[in-house]
């Protein structure tokens, strides 16, 4: 099924896989890469991807990818190769372990997509895969690292996707992939994620930012090479070895700061960051590093507030290096790296290069540390995979602060963290019996929020329970998972009362108690949950007048709607929701929305969407189509939870009704200022104002401008025509929410 041509390549490919696997022991972990490939060539052929190529090079390229950037073993590199073939071919997980072993059929069944789920309007596909990879991940780590090595090749071939399935990809790598690659300390995979997600979430901005890097390069380097020679001349005149970097930020990353801090391109002062690499041993790295902090401060001034040690605590997911920034003789700042060859190796390829490291440091990996969290706080399944995907998120996005016990031990907690997580941090038990704390020798409430240095003592008293509101306050998946299960357990001491008085309410209502009845019943009660539903029914929070009322008012009530369903025609009964959904697995061009359409649709108020503006609606079952601009974080957010329910949209050209819009702007403020503005909205362009918001402070005022507008191309005139305005010096449309 292959041509001569594409042989020659898929061997090429190979080979080069070969060369870059640095870390292959012995003849025999050859023999068991090289029968992976030979099944993945045959198992494959005659599969093209969409860039019409065959399907194998994808196999083989994430193979290349967890060799030569991840240093994996010989078992990974197999099931790189071999982690499509369950769900794409004939061949079962029993033939893989038996043509291989239990630890590679356990590895591709954590990687195989779950076949059968339907999105029924409530479970998320992507949501119940995640969290199956993840329980995966808690039993071998090598799942994971060969998921990303999967979806960065995926987000290399993007272009050959459609678009709505490059926003759903895009949206899904950077809400999850490119955190979990940073929590495991694989730098510049999730560095490359977050620039490719941009690139289909933002293509304007991304080409806008990679085209000022490239004007920017002659004078950047210039100005580098001036700043490090001096750098150059000291380490060299105290015999020090070195080899110095310099990373330039990723386009994201430029595009973050811009964001956060409401800056342009130019006045991002760390595009770039020199990195100064020891060649020092374990034993000394530490030292040798503050020595070089010290001399390079003999020659540049350094930020006081911008020294940030990993050396003496690394972080979470085991970076190590010491950070600082200092002022140039040509009057910028400049971030300086300072790291030994050990640590460089270890932030560049993750978590295989601190178990290469592990016996001569002779330290427990970070990440090996995470993994044991992992297992502890997923060990319960029975979290909806949704909330499992939440809590999840929470460990991947957390940065830290240092708190100890009263014996001194430390304890790493995300920002924001509270006494009583604090308290389950220590033991379940301890935090399950909490009753308040004392931080730094002073009484303090459960939910007092931690900050680093703090010294925390906790109080307890064996009559003490999980309680509800607790939730309310905890910000760890540890202490979440442990509450939510401890007033599971007290609820389960009702399950048999609820039982036997619901059977009860039943029968005096002549109603058969079986499952089917049952689950119509909790539908119409709404609680989802047979614990919690049974603990209300015995706390009398649900009774029989409940259960009258979903059978005496059946226009209300999903019960009866169910039974009589197929009493109707059945294209009455089908909301758009579903009727769009079904457009959409028929893969429409897109839909057409506006005025002259009879599809109900509402515009997101996180991003106002405008005619204009790409947009993508999401579809939820029995509601409107909910219309996002594609950069919108919710949307993106969304997406990467419910990606087959993205529809592709447009505006009807002929639209001719107004749509929310919102201008910010930064100014001098003078009389007649605000007059002026109002003249060029009201008069000159006819266009309303909603609401319109403005801070003063010494002259300097900041303002906030929501108006209603009929596409990007009036209210970008409109933002053209308000630039003129002398006193305003900077205005643009504000940033989705």
């Amino acid at each position: 099924m292959y041509t001569d041509e594409e042989k020659k390549e898929i061997a090429q490919r190979y080979r080069v896989l070969l060369r870059v696997w640095k870390n292959r022991k012995n003849d025999e972990e050859a023999t068991m890469v090289r029968k992976a490939f030979d099944l993945a060539v045959e198992a494959h052929s005659g599969m093209r991807r969409r860039s019409k190529e065959p399907y194998v090079y994808h196999p083989l390229e994430v193979a290349t990818i967890c060799a030569k950037d991840m240093r994996l073993d010989a078992t990974s590199i197999v099931c790189a190769l071999l982690h499509d073939v369950v769900e794409d071919t004939d061949i079962t997980i029993e033939e893989i372990e038996h043509k291989f072993n239990p630890r590679v059929a356990m590895i591709i069944g954590g990687l195989t997509k779950i076949q059968g789920i339907l999105d029924d309007g409530q479970r998320s596909i992507q949501a119940e895969y995640f969290k199956r990879m993840i329980l995966a991940l808690a039993e071998d780590m090598r799942v994971i690292l060969i998921k990303l090595a999967d979806r960065l090749h995926n987000m290399r071939t993007l272009n050959h996707m459609p678009r709505d399935k490059q926003l759903k990809i895009a949206s899904e790598t950077l809400v999850l992939y490119a955190p979990l690659a940073y929590r495991i300390g694989l730098y510049n995979i999730k560095t490359e994620l977050e620039d490719l997600s941009l690139k289909y979430t933002e293509p304007d901005i991304y080409e806008f930012i990679f085209n000022q890097l490239e004007k920017s390069k002659i004078d950047r380097d210039r100005f580098i090479n001036l700043f490090i020679y001096p750098v150059k001349n000291i380490l060299s005149k105290y015999e020090i070895s070195y080899l110095i970097h310099v990373r330039l930020k990723s386009v994201y990353s430029i595009w973050q700061k811009m964001q956060k801090q409401n800056i342009n391109f130019e006045d991002v002062y760390d595009i770039f960051a020199v990195r100064i690499i020891l060649d020092s041993p374990p034993e000394t790295e530490r030292l040798d590093c503050w020595k070089v902090y010290s001399l390079i401060t003999e020659i540049y001034k350094p930020k006081h507030d911008r020294i940030r040690d990993w050396i003496s605590i690394p972080k979470s997911n085991g970076y190590e290096a010491l950070h600082t920034t200092v002022m140039s003789h040509l009057g910028k700042w400049v971030e300086i790296q300072i790291r030994s060859k050990r640590m460089h190796e270890i932030a560049e390829s993750g978590y295989a290069s601190h178990h290469f490291y592990k016996n001569v440091t002779d330290e427990v990996s970070a990440i090996d540390s995470w993994l044991t969290k992992i297992k502890e706080q997923f060990q319960s399944t029975e979290n909806d995979a949704l909330d499992f995907l939440d809590d999840f998120k929470l460990d991947l996005y957390s940065e830290e602060i240092y708190t100890f016990t009263p014996k001194g031990d430390m304890k790493k907690l995300p920002i924001g963290a509270t006494a009583l997580d604090f308290a389950y941090s220590i033991h379940t038990e301890i935090g399950n019996h909490s009753l308040g704390a004392k931080v730094n020798l002073s009484l303090v409430p459960l939910k007092q929020v931690l900050k680093s240095g703090d010294q925390v003592e906790i109080i307890t008293s064996k009559k003490q329970k999980p309680q509800s509101e607790w939730l309310d306050f905890v910000t760890t998946t540890r202490a979440k998972n442990y509450i939510k299960e401890g007033i599971k357990e007290e609820k389960r001491l009702f399950y048999e009362d609820g039982k036997k008085k619901l059977e009860k309410y039943f029968t005096s209502l002549q109603i058969e108690f079986n499952k089917n009845s049952l689950k119509k019943f909790q539908e119409y009660v709404g609680i989802t949950s047979k614990i919690d539903f049974y603990y209300s029914v015995a706390k009398g929070k649900i009774g029989l007048d409940d259960l009258k009322a979903c059978c005496q008012k059946p226009e209300k009530s999903q019960w009866f709607n169910s039974l009589n369903l197929f009493s109707k025609n059945k294209t009455e009964n089908k909301t758009q929701g579903i009727n769009i959904a079904e457009k959409i697995r028929n893969k429409p061009e897109e839909v057409i929305l506006g005025d002259k359409t009879n599809l109900d649709y509402i515009e997101a108020p996180c991003c106002n969407p405008i005619p204009g503006d790409d947009i993508i609606g999401l579809i939820t079952p029995s509601k409107p189509i909910m219309v996002h601009r594609v950069n919108c974080k919710k949307a993106i957010n969304e997406m990467s939870n419910f990606g087959n329910r993205i529809v592709k949209a447009k505006w009807n050209k002929q639209e001719t009704i107004l749509f929310l819009a919102g201008i910010e702007f930064r100014s001098i403020d003078k009389m007649g200022f605000i007059f002026r503005i109002s003249d060029i909205i009201s008069n000159k362009y006819n266009l309303k104002i909603r609401s319109f918001h403005l801070d003063s402070s010494n002259e300097v005022s900041e303002g906030k401008i929501m108006l209603y507008v009929h596409d990007t191309k009036n209210l970008n005139d409109l933002i053209n025509d308000l630039k003129k305005i002398k006193e305003i010096k900077k205005i643009s449309r504000m940033n989705p929410v």
